[in-house]
């Protein structure tokens, strides 16, 4: 998105009928009385996968679907780079737990949640007072003689989520927590959004010692944040995107704690697209306009089989 913005300098995306039919799916979601009388026989998810072949626009849309759901007033935990959440950082094995924390990734999760919903927050209460789980902290070891922290009755979920932001061996508990939370708002719709969602479904870059000469590489659904998030079989609405640049492998069509009909194929541009893309282009001068022709942008986007993104590296070259 930000190359397409630096490319055509403007920050402008083009509205395509696939994102109208994912927003579309949502709002039906929250508000059915409206579509009542036109929507029958239109099938409703809460829960999407959108997958679809190479730069065929889902990032773009899972992020203009953040934007939409933020400006109507939903509460959205948007993960932008779900790859992150499996590597960098520090990674500790919680002796009760069994899973590996990642508390520099959930401390970025939180501030990022923060950020766009501190207003929501501070007028939602906990639900939940049971004690967080303290674990390692990032870079400084375990708290000496504390192992859990208590949650004042009458705390918000603004408190909780800075309490996570404060103390670094409360940071995966609190987002385990978040996500417990987040299932029992009933004030506003809530929205979770995931980018690069695939990643949640490998290895991660972290390995365990099993003798002085091996290790055993750690798999994504072992780390507590993405065992929290990762599953669709609830209530919630849930969108995760598959992302092929940071693909490792290709993936079983039957994802665990995905349901079966939750996959949705997300198409490349149309013709008539791309002939909306094209002209669009000649008026951020991206294209000579002496050299544009339809014989011409219909040549590049047969070239590029409908690429977006090959679309726009390839029409300053049209001749």
């Amino acid at each position: 998105m930000v190359n397409e913005f630096q490319d055509s300098l403007r920050t402008a995306l083009l509205v395509r009928q696939s994102f109208l039919d994912l927003r579309d799916n949502f709002r039906r979601v929250v508000d059915p009385p409206m579509w009542s009388s036109n929507g029958k026989g239109v099938k409703v998810r809460k829960q999407v996968v959108l997958d679809g072949p190479v730069s065929c626009g889902k990032s773009i849309a899972l992020a203009m679907l953040v934007q939409w759901a933020r400006e109507e007033g939903w509460l959205v935990l948007y993960v932008p780079k779900g790859k992150d959440w499996t590597h960098g950082g520090f990674f500790y094995k919680h002796p009760q737990t069994g899973l590996w924390d990642t508390p520099v990734q959930a401390e970025d999760v939180l501030k990022d949640f923060l950020k766009y919903n501190e207003s929501y927050l501070k007028e939602m209460p906990c639900q939940i007072f049971d004690p967080i789980l303290l674990g390692e902290g990032a870079g400084v070891g375990w708290l000496k003689d504390v192992d859990s922290l208590a949650i004042p009755e009458g705390t918000n979920l603004y408190e909780l989520v800075k309490t996570g932001i404060e103390q670094t061996h409360a940071a995966i508990g609190v987002v385990v927590r978040l996500r417990k939370e987040l299932s029992l708002v009933k004030d506003r719709p809530v929205l979770i959004a995931v980018d690069q969602y695939n990643n949640w479904f490998t290895f991660s870059e972290y390995e365990e010692p099993v003798t002085i000469r091996s290790c055993r590489p750690i798999h994504a659904r072992e780390l507590a944040m993405v065992k929290a998030f990762r599953s669709m079989v609830h209530d919630d609405m849930m969108v995760g995107a598959f992302s092929h640049s940071t693909a490792v492998g290709k993936l079983r069509k039957d994802l665990p704690d995905v349901p079966v009909d939750a996959r949705v194929m997300f198409p490349r541009y149309s013709l008539d697209e791309a002939e909306t893309v094209c002209h669009y282009y000649l008026r951020q001068r991206l294209i000579r306009r002496e050299a544009f022709s339809e014989e011409n942008w219909k040549k590049i986007y047969f070239l590029s089989n409908g690429n977006g993104t090959e679309i726009r590296g390839l029409v300053p070259f049209m001749r």
